[in-house]
């Protein structure tokens, strides 16, 4: 498994709760021009890539009416422009194997009002709409795109017995 992303000592410390056999890439995925080499260094060092999981993503918690245009867009590049990047370039060798799967990780702000989250409700809103693009377009050639939205227990569920 690799995880990858911006703080070298936060990887670090969710690859010893991970457990063994994790390695970690630290990089700032809003680098778009990067992902690509990114991704051929994955492959070249560990193998074919056989799922990828888009967890990454920034937050910015703030009135929409306060939001400026360059927060806005840094959110967006970050959490749906990386992501897509990301998903095109593990696409580009799954297709060719016919064979991968690829898991967007979105939010239940996509699916509810929340407010001072507005961009990121965007962004989320928008990988939603992505993943079933990607579905349809990449599926006949045996890659799986998915998406899940976490969402918060209100209350403890009962023990199963």
């Amino acid at each position: 498994m690799i995880i990858a992303g911006r703080r070298a000592e936060a990887l670090a410390s969710a690859a010893a709760t991970i457990g063994r056999n994790v390695r970690t890439i630290a990089c700032d995925l809003s680098q778009l021009e990067t992902i690509p080499d990114l991704i051929d260094g994955i492959e070249s060092a560990f193998g074919p890539l056989d799922v990828l999981v888009n967890n990454a993503g920034i937050h910015l918690k703030k009135d929409a009416l306060e939001v400026s245009d360059a927060e806005f867009e840094s959110v967006l590049r970050t959490n749906l422009q990386a992501v897509f990047s990301l998903s095109r370039e593990a696409a580009r060798r799954m297709t060719e194997r016919k064979s991968g799967s690829i898991i967007m990780i979105s939010s239940m702000a996509a699916k509810y009002g929340i407010p001072k989250v507005i961009a990121y409700t965007a962004a989320k809103s928008a990988v939603e709409g992505m993943t079933k693009a990607m579905a349809v377009e990449w599926s006949p050639a045996g890659v799986r795109v998915n998406c899940i939205a976490p969402a918060l227990l209100k209350r403890r569920c009962p023990p199963r017995h």
